[in-house]
């Protein structure tokens, strides 16, 4: 079933009955009913809340750990390139990070490292090889938007192809609108970034938006929880290769993709690009990785 939305759904027009109106809680679901979809909808899952900050931590960490399993599985590693952040809970100024040239697919939760903001390792596993790209970007990041938990960043295929267009995604999807005027374009690239300013210049691009394409080099994509950031960087990935192969398809007979409406792309994101949709979203990919991975990845 489709995710739920963070918004009230909108009523269209002056319909006289309501019950005919469909609703932006089934967008999966053309033409359902909002009363039908209350009922076949009651509940979905939610974030956890802890009292305590330490049982916290554990969890997200394990939660971390299975995000990398996923991102190994998806084939987003390339040697030692990509990170994802978690921010800690017991500690908001630092972040928890992959330990550099550990591979994705092996992570476990005792691996991951604890970088403060001046770039110090303060606790982890056995290997605290830290990525400076990683504490780069994702330091500004988290420094500059306290509502991020976590960031994730890697050079996957079609997003890094994508990327060397130097333009921002077309609505030519229903998925696609999940990004909806919520995907920045940083249009600049001065090698691996290894300076802090290139990392703040990041962030700004950023600013409050939950994804962007980083030119000549891959995508970037954010959260209010782990499972919302890996969502929109899996949907953000895809979305680049079906602009990259509608494109393809369009231009070979001299054609191009049709786009999606700005007030229908603006009312599918109110749905499915809502933080909760990207939440419940990844819910299959997490049950799925554990799954398979049994709890290894929690050791």
């Amino acid at each position: 079933m489709a995710p739920p939305s963070a918004t009230s759904p909108e009523r269209a027009g002056n319909h006289q009955n309501g019950d005919q109106i469909p609703s932006a809680r089934a967008p999966h679901e053309p033409g359902i009913s909002e009363s039908k979809a209350k009922v076949q909808m009651p509940k979905f899952p939610q974030p956890p809340t802890f009292a305590d900050k330490y049982a916290e931590r554990d969890y997200l960490k394990g939660r971390l750990a299975a995000a990398f399993r996923i991102f190994g599985k998806y084939g987003y590693d390339e040697g030692v390139a990509g990170h994802i952040t978690l921010r800690d809970p017991v500690r908001p100024d630092t972040f928890w990070v992959n330990p550099f040239g550990v591979a994705f697919s092996l992570i476990k939760k005792s691996d991951l490292i604890q970088v403060d903001h001046d770039g110090n390792v303060i606790d982890g596993g056995e290997v605290r090889l830290l990525n400076s790209a990683a504490f780069m970007i994702h330091g500004a990041i988290h420094r500059n938007r306290p509502d991020v938990l976590c960031a994730a960043h890697s050079h996957s295929i079609y997003g890094r192809s994508f990327c060397s267009l130097g333009r921002n995604l077309d609505m030519i999807t229903q998925d696609s609108c999940s990004f909806y005027d919520d995907l920045a374009l940083y249009e600049s690239f001065n090698g691996i970034v290894l300076a802090e300013k290139e990392g703040n210049d990041i962030a700004a691009c950023l600013g409050n938006k939950k994804a962007a394409l980083l030119q000549n080099h891959g995508l970037l994509t954010v959260g209010g929880t782990i499972e919302a950031a890996v969502f929109w960087f899996i949907s953000l990935e895809k979305c680049c290769q079906a602009q990259l192969l509608a494109d393809a398809a369009a231009g070979g007979r001299g054609h191009e993709t049709v786009k999606i409406h700005d007030d229908d792309a603006a009312f599918t994101y109110k749905t499915i690009g809502s933080p909760m949709a990207g939440f419940f979203s990844a819910k299959p990919q997490f049950d799925i990785i554990e799954r398979e991975c049994g709890a290894d990845y929690l050791q």
